[in-house]
């Protein structure tokens, strides 16, 4: 088996998977399995209303979310995929407990070959948070993943972090324009 199979088989087994992404190492889960994403939250003692993202292969993988902006807002979302920019967009699609209550959710393709490889592998959407307790930076090390999460985890599925400098920036759409959420 490789690799990326075996972390969709972690995934869809209800299981958390430690990955790498664009700028840090990420925890993994299925957004739909409520077990998995309070394992998830437990992990990184983080309260479940501060929502968490979802991790796409392609911009398809939110086309209900997309579908209800207009073509102009749609397009500058789509043209910044793949890529280290997370999107607030609408949605009723996901349950509270990955929205955080909120009718949005944050939605992200990354410019991070294997990252997108799991959720193309799952065939859809994945939960994608960063690899670390709630307050404290992201790892960034395969190393430190392994040695800080491997016993909290089911699987830290080896590889490398990209190029880009900590978690992704987050944005979300204002009237004609864009607000910088991080």
């Amino acid at each position: 088996m490789s690799d990326i199979t075996d972390a969709v088989s972690v995934l869809q087994r209800g299981g958390v998977l430690a990955h790498a992404t664009e700028g840090v190492w990420g925890l993994a889960c299925d957004p739909l399995n409520y077990s998995a994403v309070q394992r998830i939250l437990n992990i990184k003692a983080r309260s479940e209303d501060k929502g968490l993202l979802l991790l796409g292969a392609s911009s398809n993988f939110f086309a209900a979310q997309l579908k209800v902006l207009n073509d102009t807002d749609r397009q500058r979302i789509e043209n910044s995929w793949p890529g280290h920019v997370t999107w607030i967009l609408p949605d009723t699609e996901y349950p509270s407990w990955v929205s955080g209550g909120r009718p949005t959710i944050a939605c992200r393709v990354p410019d991070h070959a294997q990252a997108r490889a799991i959720a193309e592998k799952m065939g859809r959407p994945i939960v994608s948070t960063s690899l670390n307790l709630a307050g404290e930076q992201p790892l960034k090390i395969y190393a430190d993943a392994v040695a800080q999460f491997a016993q909290l985890v089911d699987l830290v599925l080896p590889g490398e972090i990209g190029d880009a400098q900590g978690p992704s920036k987050i944005l979300q759409l204002e009237g004609t324009g864009t607000q910088t959420l991080r």
